[in-house]
Formats: structure tokens, sequence, C-alpha cells
């Protein structure tokens, strides 16, 4: 889910950048601090998109930069537990597939891939299944929903920490699958 959060904190604006309206640099600078930051409580931060409160600017000696005490306001994504998503999958391998969701991926293991047994090509790089001929490929669109979540804290300012972060995903469910598997079960419901 998206979230739109606002956030205090103090900016520091580099003298060269003096001539430029100060809100625009502000954003910049703040969008370059953050942008891809990731938070336990408020998720994966997309970019800063407006500036609410902006103070007057405080010289600190021995540095030519102003510091100001600013509001803005922040786009954040965080996945919540249970929540459908829509994705492609980005990568498949013998354990399952990886899915692009918002902006983060999560897997699908291979045993919530499908209620059919499932075999990996290697060759092919895609997922078969035995008895149904479903087959999971990259670049197929998927609905699928989170079954686990654990986002590690980026306290440390490391961004592997998103890398690091695990959702979990499933598709064995109704309504949730490749979009043709959910088309054809529809199909398959009106003329029963």
């Amino acid at each position: 889910m998206y979230y739109k959060t606002k956030i205090e904190d103090t900016v520091r604006i580099p003298p060269y950048e003096f001539d430029k309206p100060l809100e625009e640099v502000a954003i910049k600078t703040l969008n370059k601090t953050y942008e891809g930051r990731l938070d336990k409580k408020l998720g994966l931060l997309i970019c800063v998109n407006g500036i609410e409160e902006i103070s007057e600017g405080r010289l600190i000696m021995g540095d030519g930069a102003s510091y100001h005490n600013v509001v803005f306001e922040a786009i954040f994504f965080k996945p919540e537990q249970q929540e459908i998503f829509m994705g492609v999958v980005t990568d498949v391998v013998e354990y399952g597939a990886f899915v692009s969701i918002g902006t983060m991926e999560g897997l699908i293991h291979v045993s919530q891939v499908t209620d059919d047994y499932l075999t990996y090509d290697s060759k092919r790089g895609i997922l078969n299944a035995k008895e149904s001929n479903k087959s999971l490929n990259q670049g197929d669109l998927v609905r699928t929903r989170a079954v686990s979540i654990s986002i590690k804290d980026d306290s440390t300012n490391n961004r592997d920490n998103v890398k690091n972060s695990k959702i979990a995903l499933t598709m064995r469910q109704t309504n949730l699958g490749r979009f043709e598997w959910i088309e054809e079960a529809k199909e398959k419901s009106r003329s029963a």
C-alpha cells in the first residue's frame, strides 16, 4: 500500500545552490538523502513530493551552507499482510518465482504457485504444472497475496536492507495466479 506522510527534519542547502528556488533545492536534497531508504514502520520511501513548511536558514561557523527546519510530504510503499498485489514475474528459479510488486520484490515459493505438482525446466527457466499444463514464466502478469512480510530497518543507512527484506506471496486461492489462469477459471465457472 502507498502512504503519504509528513516528516520533520533539517535540510542543508550548500552555498552553490543559493541562487536557485529554496523549495526546489530542498526537495532535491531531501530526495537524494531519503529516496530508497527503508523504515520498519513507514516502509520504503519513494519520493519527497512537497514542502509544507520551511524555516529561515541558520548558518554554522565553518560551514557556508544554510540549515533549514522543514516539514515535508513523502510517499512510502509498505506492503501489508494479506494485501493483494498485481505484479510481473521477474525471475523463475527451482524453488519459486520472484515477482515485482510496486517498488519491491516478493517470492512465490514453488509450494504456493498452484495445487498441482510443479517441475522446474532449467533450460527455459519456467515452472510447469504436471496435470494442468499450467506454466509460470518470466514476464508473466500475476495476482498474488502477501502471506508473510519481514522488513529490515534501514536505521544503519544500509540500502541493502530493501534486498534483505522478505515478502512471501501465494497464488493458491481463488482469483489469484497468472491472469490467464484466472480468466480460464472464470470461463469454466460461467459454462458450468
